[in-house]
């Protein structure tokens, strides 16, 4: 019974992670509305090792349509103004000493439907993942069957159990979606 419940939690943990992921890509997408997160995945040249841009600099968002960047040291204002450009974000930097300015211009309604487009699909790539998860759980399920540490009626057990997790998890990625959906067009 031990094993069934190890390959539950095992189950649980990694289909949390494919919500998790879900959730960081989601926050990449870009909004109409200011969020420090979308730069987290800009890196910067920073001393010879490529580093985030809130490794070198301070990220706060300073109005709903705002994110104000603050570079630790002088030098590194060009490098991040650089690696913002250069990203496939699609924003321009205002710079003004160790500042630099970033304004979020509105969504045309063409792009808010693209970038729906775009929440769909990383919404399907997480409820496949969640599903390779239980196929993963299940097919362990069946080898403990095979090895006789368990009967069938634990093996129906475990899979329903299993089932479970999965519609929770699915129905997480449903919810991160629909809320990332609104977000993109209610501006």
């Amino acid at each position: 019974m031990s094993d069934l419940n190890s390959i539950k939690s095992d189950a649980s943990k990694r289909m949390q992670k494919c919500v998790d992921t879900l959730k960081t890509e989601l926050m990449k997408l870009r909004t109409g509305r200011a969020n420090a997160a979308l730069l987290d995945h800009v890196r910067v040249d920073y001393y010879g090792s490529e580093v985030p841009v809130s490794q070198a600099a301070s990220v706060t968002v300073e109005d709903s349509r705002t994110i104000s960047i603050t570079a630790w040291d002088k030098s590194m204002v060009g490098a991040i103004e650089k690696a913002i450009l250069t990203s496939d974000l699609g924003l321009t930097p205002n710079t003004a000493g160790t500042t630099i300015r970033i304004v979020m211009p509105p969504l045309t309604e063409e792009r808010r439907r693209e970038l729906t487009k775009v929440v769909r699909h990383e919404a399907e790539t997480a409820r496949v993942a969640v599903r390779n998860v239980r196929r993963d759980a299940n097919q362990a399920i069946k080898d403990l069957e095979k090895a006789k540490t368990i009967g069938a009626d634990d093996v129906k057990r475990g899979e329903t159990e299993i089932q479970k997790l999965t519609d929770q998890f699915v129905a997480k990625i449903d919810e991160a979606a629909a809320a990332k959906e609104k977000e993109l067009l209610s501006m």
